[in-house]
């Protein structure tokens, strides 16, 4: 039987390990002088921590069946690639909101105004990214 909660388990965990095996390619350093390796080990740990909890709490809650919908998985898709072509090609404020707006497709329950907010969180936080940390972002 396909459970839902332990697939999502199982796909973390094997996420998690991917990438914390590559972060050991890194010199780790210490808290004190952080090398490369280390905030990559760090998250792919705390990732495996949620992959083994979704695992257990898997055991004891009801199996939920595993169910997919290729349409869902387009509509996705085509918004990952819409982004990367509208940000190359526009910007990236023009990116983020067609992104949000066809992901939100694949939803149940959609509603534009749920996704006015949600893509305004979003150039809210890449406006914080390009100013605070100075990244190179092309948002205008």
């Amino acid at each position: 039987m396909n459970n839902r909660n332990i697939v999502r388990g199982l796909f973390l965990g094997a996420i998690a390990l991917s990438f914390g095996l590559g972060a050991l390619q890194y010199p780790i350093g210490s808290f004190a002088r952080a090398g490369a390796g280390l905030f990559p080990l760090l998250v792919s740990g705390l990732l495996l921590l949620i992959a083994l909890l979704t695992l257990l709490r898997a055991r004891f809650e009801k199996p939920v069946p595993l169910g997919f919908s290729l349409r869902n998985i387009g509509l996705v898709l085509v918004s990952l690639c819409g982004f990367a072509l509208v940000s190359e090609k526009l910007n990236m404020v023009a990116g983020i909101v067609l992104m949000v707006f066809v992901a939100s497709l694949a939803s149940t329950s959609y509603s534009w105004k749920r996704c006015l907010k949600i893509a305004a969180g979003l150039v809210a936080v890449a406006f914080a990214f390009q100013k605070l940390l100075g990244l190179n972002l092309p948002l205008v």
